[in-house]
């Protein structure tokens, strides 16, 4: 079989690609990559489509067993990679044998790597998408020591490069934010005058904050509950700002100060618990 056998499962390692939008109209969030450009980088690395489902691992990485001969590629947060022991690449192509244990350790800054290999993880789609959805349940389930994972069949050559550069650690968080659509619930520019730190409670559904002062609504009232976007920045009763990511739920009824764009989501989805987080205007 053309696959791969969980040998260590880690934290929380799920099947990743780019997602299932167009189904919040029925409740289904985006869902897909956190770290966007590390799972498209891993995935060219080996020559497939950026669409390609990867694993997506959190702080401790995974360890896979190759059932016949795989190119596989670990990107995102930096950690160490071996093979059957032996030192292997990260952020390049790293040829396996069949029957050889890959292990890819533990973050040695961020939060999550991301496991490519040649074809593809291919699990079957549900919705479009091969993607694990934490909140609805959707997709493969988290992964477990013992899984088997399908491979596809490889489409494209493997990159002509012989690594790619990691990341430098996050000293400090910072997100920017277009105002709205409720900013006018609170006072001008509340947002941009705290600091916070990201919140051990923080997951794939969204970044949570701790260590700033709550938010003060300067508007009373309930708010129907309404669409969410991803990177919505919402502000819940204890007035802490949560940043919704992937897995948001597609709706919500507290207010929604601002919307941090896509493109910077990926640093936030690198942000261990701890880091300074700053919002600054878009």
């Amino acid at each position: 079989m053309n696959g791969v056998e969980v040998v260590r499962a880690g934290a929380l390692t799920t099947v990743q690609d780019l997602g299932r939008p167009g189904h919040a109209h029925v409740g289904v969030p985006h869902s897909g990559a956190l770290d966007r450009p590390a799972h498209a980088l891993a995935n060219r690395l080996l020559g497939n489509p950026e669409g390609a489902a990867t694993l997506e691992t959190t702080l401790d990485g995974v360890a896979l067993r190759a059932l016949a001969p795989v190119t596989v590629a670990v990107t995102g947060a930096p950690c160490p990679v071996r093979l059957d022991g032996r030192p292997a690449a990260w952020g390049a192509p790293v040829r396996v044998p069949a029957g050889a244990v890959l292990d890819v350790g533990r973050a040695a800054a961020g939060v999550r790597s991301y496991v490519a290999v040649r074809g593809g993880v291919a699990v079957p789609e549900v919705l479009g998408s091969r993607s694990t959805d934490l909140l609805s349940g959707l997709g493969p389930a988290v992964l477990v020591a013992g899984a088997v994972l399908p491979v596809g069949v490889p489409v494209g050559p493997v990159a002509g490069v012989d690594a790619v550069g990691s990341r430098s650690p996050l000293p400090e968080l910072v997100l920017p934010v277009l105002a709205g659509p409720r900013d006018d619930w609170f006072a001008p520019g509340a947002l941009f005058s705290r600091s916070y730190r990201v919140a051990s409670a923080s997951n794939r559904i969204g970044l949570r904050t701790e260590g700033g002062p709550a938010l003060a609504r300067t508007r009373s009232g309930e708010l129907p509950s309404e669409g969410m976007v991803l990177g919505a920045v919402q502000v819940p009763p204890d007035g802490l700002p949560v940043v919704f990511l992937a897995d948001h739920p597609v709706t919500g009824g507290y207010p929604v100060i601002g919307v941090v764009p896509p493109p910077s989501l990926a640093l936030a989805a690198q942000a261990r618990p701890g880091t300074p987080l700053l919002f600054t205007p878009a």
